[in-house]
């Protein structure tokens, strides 16, 4: 697989692995919560980010990304109610990604791709994908750190700890290895 397929795939991982974290940490009710009209709610988001994903990522290299099936503004409106409803979406819209982005082969990178009939590269609709969707996770931790509050388990390094964290990695040899790896292992 090519290395810049590769690293985006990375990319993906570590924003889904982010938005998991913080979807695990706040409760049913805080994931349905909207705070004012005109908000979204985590499973809003998450609904709006599968919606996508299944538009954009079904029959990639071959039909417009923005399918003729897809209802855009229904992603906005929650028609379920459990936490496993919200984790089965969220799980097929990734899904639908990997299992496209792991079939691009180095040739893919420079063929062109619509959405809206609005021609892309294939690298530049990769990199359109990647920043919607860490704009979105970003949102879920967001909402997720405040409803949480003091309770909050950082997802990167925590306040007050980067010297013990760079003394901790200083100490190990230098090593080529995408920086997402660390996190992604981490149980």
């Amino acid at each position: 697989m090519n290395i810049v397929i590769k690293n985006l795939e990375n990319q993906f991982r570590y924003y889904k692995s982010l938005g998991e974290k913080a979807i695990d940490q706040v409760s049913d009710n805080q994931l349905f919560h909207i705070s004012n009209k005109g908000s979204n709610s985590i499973a809003i988001i998450v609904n709006h980010l599968s919606g996508n994903m299944l538009s954009r990522w079904t029959d990639f290299l071959t039909t417009d990304g923005e399918k003729k099936w897809r209802d855009r503004d229904s992603e906005f409106e929650i028609s379920f109610n459990s936490r496993k409803d919200v984790l089965d979406i969220w799980d097929k819209g990734w899904d639908c990604l990997f299992a496209t982005i792991t079939e691009l082969k180095d040739e893919d990178l420079n063929k062109i791709i619509y959405v809206r009939n609005q021609g892309h590269t294939v690298l530049e609709a990769l990199n359109r994908q990647l920043a919607h969707y860490s704009y979105h996770v970003g949102q879920i931790v967001y909402i997720s750190k405040v409803s949480v509050g003091e309770k909050w388990e950082s997802l990167s390094i925590a306040p007050g700890k980067s010297k013990t964290y760079n003394h901790a990695k200083f100490k190990k040899s230098k090593a080529l290895k995408h920086y997402t790896e660390e996190f992604l292992n981490k149980k």
